[in-house]
């Protein structure tokens, strides 16, 4: 169903930008929701996820004669400022926590797992959702952008990329390694409980 051209984002930014508050308001409920959803998802934290889009629409606000139609649509501009406030919040984290772990054969576990399973399937159940969450946070940057814009937004390569500024095969490649470091970190997780109960076992048994 096509939007009535006065309701259309590039209209709408026109009246805003000559003071036309319902129009801005109208912007804003139409793409606050996705845009702090990316953020909470790259970010991890509703502050700074409500921080970013209070910014990206402060910044839409301050000037909206920087919106070029020619370059794409309003959604896709405000993403891109969204994304730029992201990567500046994490830029200012520390990382120092290292996903590169080896299974007993020597054999990096990113790469072990990158076939048996995809995110999808960690999230589907349930009871794994805050695993997949944490895990997703602790991805690089540029991969944990490509994972939560074509995995968790579903986006297509060719959104994913655009959105993003780089390459199809550029995005291609982050998610895939993406994907593989999300699965190491899931069979972490998923294996540490086995691993404390082992050694409490194993104590026990020494001490009788």
């Amino acid at each position: 169903m096509s939007i009535p051209e006065q309701d259309r984002d590039d209209v709408l930014l026109r009246r805003a930008a000559k003071g036309d508050e319902e129009s801005f308001t109208l912007l804003y409920r139409r793409h606050q929701a996705p845009l702090y959803r990316f953020a909470l998802r790259m970010t991890g934290n509703a502050w700074a996820a409500e921080e970013v889009v209070q910014d990206v629409f402060m910044t839409l606000m301050r000037e909206p004669k920087k919106y070029d139609a020619g370059r794409g649509a309003v959604g896709a501009y405000l993403f891109g400022i969204a994304r730029n406030r992201v990567m500046k919040h994490l830029e200012r984290l520390p990382r120092e926590l290292s996903l590169e772990d080896h299974n007993g054969n020597g054999v990096r576990a990113s790469d072990a797992a990158v076939n048996a399973f995809t995110p999808v399937h960690w999230a589907e159940q349930q009871e794994r959702s805050e695993r997949v969450r944490a895990a997703v946070l602790e991805l690089p940057a540029e991969f944990r952008e490509a994972v939560v814009l074509c995995e968790l937004e579903e986006l297509s390569y060719e959104e994913a990329a655009q959105l993003s500024g780089c390459p199809i095969g550029t995005i291609r490649s982050r998610l895939h390694r993406g994907r593989a470091l999300l699965m190491a970190k899931l069979e972490i997780l998923r294996d540490a409980p086995r691993r404390v109960s082992a050694a409490t076992q194993s104590k026990e048994g020494s001490a009788s």
